[in-house]
């Protein structure tokens, strides 16, 4: 028995939000036997995106029960049940989260449908919810309302329970009720994360580097970490005991930081460089991304935001290669080729970096470009 499950929130800080609406359908694997659909009283307040998103604002909700009054109706359908959602882990701490406020430990197997239809649907495009069931013909309305994306999600099930012909492939992919939801250890590092662009640094109980990268929001990030399935995921949730961070400001210093670092350092759980790449001697910036500037031959500062208001981030090129980067607080630390030299951290690079900064502009531009003399 399985129940269908999409969950709207207020957005917020990390477990920090509330539910707005809930829609629950159970399915016996050939039709619905039972159905609970609700506005849900957050009783605090909904993020303005999050209201552009769905539509639900604080006066739809004001006579709407609150969720201490549907918790009973909630447990009851969902009894002996695995929840079945698309990115499960989000909505199944979400309810855990309320339960959790209520003194109830609430636990249910759960199924993820972005995970089984990479398995079941490799070549889609997309596994976004609304893009793949586009690319399936599947009908969808109420985009973004919990009733809407949850039929969504229902219509999708049926047809991966038909794909997966013996199975197996289901089998594989539900979680334990005890998956998906952070340990007090855990929750503990999470809460310490930033919601910042950076670099994070994963350790043991020895204290030795296991694993570094970056990210656009580190707390989300080091969430997925813990909460992500397969024998990978297993291994870092049991062996980090740590997670420090440094905030960079810009993703592409976040990007190269990571890249240097990973190549000094070697932690044994990230994955070495390809060695068909290691075989590349230059690390040239590839010309083209700013027609006003020939990047792989004149020595150039790319400069894009930095750690809080007022600073800038610069990465340093010469003649197409990348020698360091660093942060600043006035023009005339840059303007001055002393100065500059000395607020920039010299690195050695790699093949990788080249590509990083190639990547990335080719992807989004930076504040500025200024050429050197």
């Amino acid at each position: 028995m399985y129940t269908i499950l999409d969950i709207e929130t207020t957005g917020g800080k990390y477990d920090e939000e509330g539910i707005t609406e809930i829609a629950i359908h159970k399915f016996d694997g050939h039709r619905v036997v039972d159905q609970f659909i609700s506005l849900v009283n957050p009783e605090r307040e909904i993020q303005p995106f999050v209201v552009k998103l769905t539509g639900i604002n604080s006066k739809m909700l004001r006579t709407a029960p609150k969720f201490h009054e549907v918790a009973k109706r909630i447990v009851e359908i969902t009894q002996g049940t695995v929840l079945v959602a698309h990115n499960a882990q989000f909505d199944y701490r979400i309810l855990r989260t309320e339960f959790r406020r209520l003194g109830y430990n609430f636990e249910r197997k759960t199924l993820c449908t972005v995970d089984l239809s990479k398995r079941l649907i490799p070549e889609a495009e997309s596994h976004s919810l609304g893009k793949l069931v586009r690319s399936l013909g599947i009908p969808v309305s109420d985009r973004h309302r919990a009733n809407g994306d949850a039929l969504a999600t229902l219509k999708l099930f049926k047809l991966l329970l038909s794909r997966d012909s013996d199975k197996s492939i289901i089998k594989r992919v539900i979680r334990a009720e005890s998956l998906g939801e952070l340990t007090p250890r855990q929750l503990d590092i999470v809460d310490d994360m930033p919601l910042e662009t950076g670099v994070y640094y994963m350790y043991n109980k020895e204290g030795d580097l296991i694993f570094l990268s970056h990210s656009t929001n580190i707390r989300k990030r080091v969430n997925q970490h813990f909460t992500n399935s397969g024998s990978w995921a297993r291994t870092i949730q049991k062996e980090t005991r740590k997670v420090t961070f440094e905030i960079t400001g810009s993703e592409l210093v976040a990007r190269l930081k990571a890249e240097e670092e990973r190549q000094r350092n070697k932690p044994k759980y990230n994955a070495p460089e390809n060695k068909q790449v290691k075989i590349l001697e230059q690390q040239r910036v590839v010309q083209g991304f700013y027609q006003e500037i020939d990047l792989a031959n004149n020595s150039i500062l790319l400069i894009d935001k930095g750690r809080d208001v007022g600073e800038r981030s610069a990465v340093l090129l010469k003649n197409g290669v990348f020698k360091g980067l660093g942060f600043y607080n006035l023009n005339h630390q840059i303007n001055n080729i002393h100065i500059l030299e000395k607020i920039i951290t010299p690195m050695k690079g790699s093949p990788a970096s080249g590509r990083i900064i190639s990547t990335y502009l080719q992807e989004k531009r930076v504040l500025k470009v200024i050429e050197l003399n």
